[in-house]
Parts: structure tokens; sequence; C-alpha cells
């Protein structure tokens, strides 16, 4: 009997037997399975085969980072879930266009703006209720933002720009692009300042926020914020920096007016001893902000998004930074990269005004129907980095083209900043990760630096070894296992010690009452007695010192994982690529770690590798892009009884 002729109603032993068989298989996880079944429960035994291998299936899709599943996405023919195996025939779901019938008889299933655990919208896509609902929510926010209107005194913000870019407003190059960023923002309460590693998006931050202090007020409240501490503190450094350099072209006053404080956006939220999943701050108890700005968007997952907007005053602006081409949150969404999608040319009425406030003339682009965040989004391309003889920058480029080939070239190339191998086996990338370490290693052997957490941070954050696998025999476990024996060794301490001076180890869980975050990164020290601790570094700088016995889940940090490595970089990496059956190798992943790099990469890949990950990219299924349009057009259905602006 074939599926479509099958009845709709089938015996539970039998469903259940089909989620027990998908789940010994891997395609589902063991809460898909029990998702699945309590929703047979909800509807009171009313069973759909198709219903329930939905809902697993759709629940299966956030543990991949999906935010939905598209039922129209398997072609409108039947797919096999499950090959026939000693267990049972082979699984098949049901043609798209009869799945999606059969979805919207069962009671489990609602269209946007019922209240049922699954919502089916007029896509295809199947939503788990809260992901539609943050979905949703963003949406609605966002585009409220981007309509917003704002009253700026057009002189008053071309004199701002002229005294922070008091060069030419455009050049041979063409306009600059940094300039025009600020200018954009200015005019919008929703910015997105877009570019890759050394196309100063924190100098473009800093003149921005300037320029609002002084179009608007000095006594503006303006809070930073990233998804981790490390990128937390990163952006802090990297915007005292900025500071400084405008030092001679600003007052102190104005200066002084700028942010010196940054937290992780849990933080700053407020979390809940009670929750998990709710924070302090929500629609109803808004940050007590004028400003936020958010770095390193691009490892923000859909709901903390959603969260975080939720929480705006109805007045403040929001200022997201990122790269659009990094990898995704290893949670539900790819936002960032759905809205760096939104980028190209302005609308007329944007242009005009970008052009009376900037003094560039800005092409516009007439179309009626432009993606409806289009004026909001900035992308800066110009690499202050890397030099047009950077290998690094090329490869970078040529990754994020997708082309192999000139991928490749650039290896076999050899450029000064960029070096290539293919040898694999595990003892020639420990060689050269300890060539890496080598100040690091030689510093663990002298008595001082074991009480001096400067000097130790200094030396070991010079240089880092990013894997693209946790485990096998290149994975991340594997490789920190042999350069702790290297640096046990190096310390003078037998294979046997846990830990010395010197070590270093990565938080894995946050730990709010610490206020420690999963990514921090402390190397442990001993005082005149001989008491280990390990010092963590302050943002405002400095150290601060916890017993050992007192840091949460945590683990080595000779190597590190591509995911882990977003929001830092390094003077010099080495770049152990996934292999080219992993399906881990993929464009994004590679241009991530390969752009950690500041001066110097190492990379080891084969050949096949590098052209199966420039080939492939990650995909998210979502339906943001459609949810902003019809924000937009006015024609977004809300939650019932819910505020657009209460996605929590």
């Amino acid at each position: 009997m074939t599926e479509s002729a099958a009845p709709d109603t089938d015996p539970r032993a039998r469903v259940d037997d089909e989620l027990d068989r998908l789940l010994a298989a891997g395609a589902i996880g063991p809460l898909d399975r029990e998702f699945a079944r309590l929703l047979q429960r909800l509807v009171r035994g009313q069973g759909s085969r198709a219903g329930l291998l939905a809902a697993a299936l759709a629940s299966r899709q956030i543990g991949l980072g999906h935010v939905c599943l598209p039922l129209t996405g398997f072609e409108g023919f039947r797919r096999r879930l499950l090959a026939e195996d000693e267990q049972g025939p082979a699984i098949w779901a049901p043609a798209a266009a009869e799945w999606i019938e059969r979805l919207r008889r069962w009671p489990a299933v609602g269209s946007p703006g019922e209240f049922r655990p699954l919502v089916l919208d007029a896509d295809g896509r199947l939503y788990l209720y809260r992901y539609w609902r943050y979905e949703t929510g963003l949406a609605a926010r966002l585009v409220e933002l981007a309509q917003a209107p704002v009253r700026v005194d057009e002189p008053r913000l071309r004199q701002g720009l002229d005294r922070l870019f008091p060069q030419a407003a455009a050049d041979a190059a063409g306009p600059d692009l940094q300039r025009l960023a600020c200018a954009n923002a200015a005019l919008s309460r929703l910015a997105l300042i877009c570019g890759g590693p050394g196309t100063g998006k924190t100098t473009t931050l800093a003149k921005l926020l300037a320029l609002l202090l002084m179009h608007d007020d000095d006594s503006l409240r303006i809070r930073l914020a990233a998804p981790t501490g490390k990128a937390a503190a990163r952006m802090l450094e990297a915007l005292r920096g900025a500071r400084d350099r405008l030092a001679g072209q600003l007052e102190p006053a104005l200066l002084a007016a700028l942010p010196t404080e940054a937290s992780t956006l849990h933080r700053l939220l407020g979390v809940r001893p009670d929750s998990t999943a709710r924070f302090r701050h929500d629609a109803g108890h808004p940050l007590a902000l004028d400003v936020l700005v958010i770095d390193e968007v691009s490892m923000v997952d859909l709901p903390l998004l959603a969260k975080t907007v939720a929480a705006l005053p109805a007045h403040a602006r929001l200022i997201l930074l990122g790269d659009q081409d990094q990898l995704a949150s290893v949670e539900a969404g790819a936002v960032l990269g759905e809205l760096g999608a939104q980028a190209g040319a302005p609308s007329p009425q944007r242009a005009a005004q970008l052009a009376a406030i900037s003094g560039c003339t800005i092409e516009a682009d007439p179309e009626p129907l432009l993606p409806p965040l289009r004026d909001c989004v900035a992308l800066l391309r110009r690499s202050y980095r890397f030099s047009g003889a950077s290998g690094i920058g090329a490869l970078a480029r040529a990754v994020n083209a997708g082309d192999a080939g000139a991928a490749l070239a650039q290896l076999e190339a050899g450029a000064e900043d960029l070096q290539w191998s293919q040898a694999t086996a595990i003892e020639a990338v420990i060689e050269r990760a300890r060539s890496g370490y080598r100040s690091y290693l030689q510093l663990l052997g002298t008595a001082a630096a074991a009480q001096d957490p400067q000097a130790l941070h200094a030396a070991f954050a010079r240089f880092r070894v990013l894997g693209g696998l946790r485990s096998g025999a290149l994975g991340v476990e594997t490789l920190n296992a042999r350069l702790e024996r290297e640096a046990r060794r190096a310390a003078g301490r037998p294979d046997t010690a846990l830990w010395y001076p010197g070590r270093p180890v990565m938080v894995l869980r946050n730990d709010y009452g610490l206020n420690l975050y999963n990514g921090d990164i402390g190397i442990a020290t001993v005082d005149a007695e001989g008491t280990l601790a390990v010092q963590f570094p302050r943002p405002e700088g400095g150290f601060r010192a916890l017993p050992v016995a007192r840091l949460p889940e945590h683990e080595p940090v000779f190597a590190m994982t591509v995911h882990k490595s977003q929001g830092s970089e390094y003077d010099e990496v080495l770049l152990v690529a996934p292999p080219a059956d992993s399906p881990l190798a993929t464009r994004e992943l590679l241009y991530t770690g390969l752009t950690r790099a500041r001066a110097q990469l190492g990379i080891v890949a084969s050949a096949e590798a590098v052209q199966v990950a420039c080939s492939r990219r990650v995909a998210r299924d979502s339906g943001l892009a459609g949810r902003l349009a019809e924000a937009a057009a006015g024609t977004l259905v809300q939650p019932p009884g819910v505020s657009p602006r209460t996605p929590g």
C-alpha cells in the first residue's frame, strides 16, 4: 500500500515503532520523539501518522539550528526518512501537498495567529509555536524600528561628520563607506553595520556614537553588549583603541561620554534564578537605555535576539554589528545572515538624505518593493588589515565567493602570511602547534612567569590552534590532550599532574554568580605560598583570581573549535580544517577560521577538503525574510493576545 493510499490514522503501535526506528537511526532525538508522543496525548488519541512524523521532525529541526520545517522543501515528492532495514520496511514521508493537507486537519496544528503547539504558515513552513512567535516578534519589532521617524538636524549632522571624517568625502576609490555607514545609522532607529575583519566596524561604531552624542545629547544612555564575555571584552578593548585615535579630533567631555563598559546579552537582560529562558527585562520591564549596541550578531540565536529587541524601550536605537559571512549561532537561526541579505542600493528618499548630510552621491534603487530593511544596512568592504598582497585576505575573498580554484591557487602560491600543509598526520600537526606556542612554552619553564598572569596571557594569546571537529584523530579533544602534555613537560610537571602554573582553560558553562561565561579563558598561576588560582582578565584591565575548586565546567584550550573562536583574533592561527567527508566542511567554517588570524595563518587541509568547503554553504531553514516583508506590508499575523514586542 502506498503512503498516499494509507489511512491518515494509524494504530499507535505503528507510529511508535517508526519513531523508535528513526530515533535509533539518528534521524530524530529522544526529545523529538517525546514531543510527538506528547502531542498524541494532547489531542486525545487523534493520532495522525503524518502529523506525528512532522512534529518529531519539526522538533529535530531546532536541534539542527533551523527555525522551521519547510514541507515544500521536500520538492513535492515523498521523501524516504529511513531505508529498509532489519527492523522493517523503509519509512516515507507523504508528498508535500498531501502532507500539508493532512496537517491542516490535525488538531495540534494551527494557522498563524492560532494558539496551537504547531503552526503551519501559508508557504508550507511548520513551526513549533514558540519559534514562530520568536520569528514573528523579531520581524515586527525590527520593521517598527526601521520605519520609526527620526528627527534630524541635517546641517548639524553634516558638521559632525566633517569633524569625524576630516578627509575628503570621496576619493578615486569611491565614497568613504565608514562615513556613509555613520550617516545612514543616524537616520534610523535601526542600523546594521556588516563587514569582515579589519573593515573598521569598531572604528565606525566609535565615530557613530560620537556623532549621536554630538547631535542628540551627550547624556545619551548607551549600552554595549555581545553574546559572550570574550566578545564583549574584545569590543570594549577595540572601542578604547578607537577612542584614543579620536583624542585629537574631539573634546575630552565628548570622549568621556563614550561607553566604558560592555556586558553579555544575558547579563544585560538580567538572568532570573528561577528560569534560564526568561529574563528580568522584557516588553513590560524595558531596559534603561537610549542606544543599544550589539556586536558579533552572527553568534546571536533567534530566541535571544527576539527577547532583546522586545526589551528595548519605545524610543531606543538599536545598532547591530557583525560579519554576515561568519558561522551562524550554534542555536536556532542565522539572523545576521538573513538581515545582511537585505542590503542593497537605498531607496530614493534615503539616497537623497545621505547625499545631503554625507556629501556623497548615492545611487538609489527606485524599485518600490525593496527589502524592508534595505535602508538600515551598511556594508563595509575595504579591509584595513589585509593589504592587496595579503594571502589571508585573498584566500578569505576566494572562499567567500565559493571559488575553490582561486582558493587553491592562493594556497599553492605560498604568500608570506599564509602557509598550507596537506600533511594531516597528528605528529605533523603537533609539531606545527608546538612551534606556534614556542614563546609560551618557554615561559612556563621560568619561575617568575608562574606568578605573572600578564606575561602568561600575553604569550598564550598570540597563537591558537583552531579545529573544525571536536572529536577524532585531529579533533580538538585529541589536540588538547597532546598539547597539554607538552605544556606539563615545559612546566616541569609529570604527565599525571592535572594542574600546573600556566595551564590555560576555557569556561564551558555560564556562571552568573561568578560572572564567568561560556568561552572565557583563564590561566593558572601560583602565589608566593604555592597556591594555585586561575586568573581571568577583567574587561576594565587587570585580572581576578579564582580558586581552582570554584571553577565552573571547563577544559584546556590549546585548541578550540572554530565556533568557539568567534569573537576572538590572534596574531597567528593554525587552522585544522575538517575532512572532505565531514558535514562541517563548509564555506562559513573555513572563512571564520582563517579570518581569526591577524598576521599569520597556517592551514592543514587536503585539496579536496578545500574544494568541498568552498562549494558548500550552511543553510538554515527560516521564514524571517517573509515575516519582515509581511510586517512592512502590514499583513503580519501576531500571536493571539500578545503585543508585537513580547516574543519571549
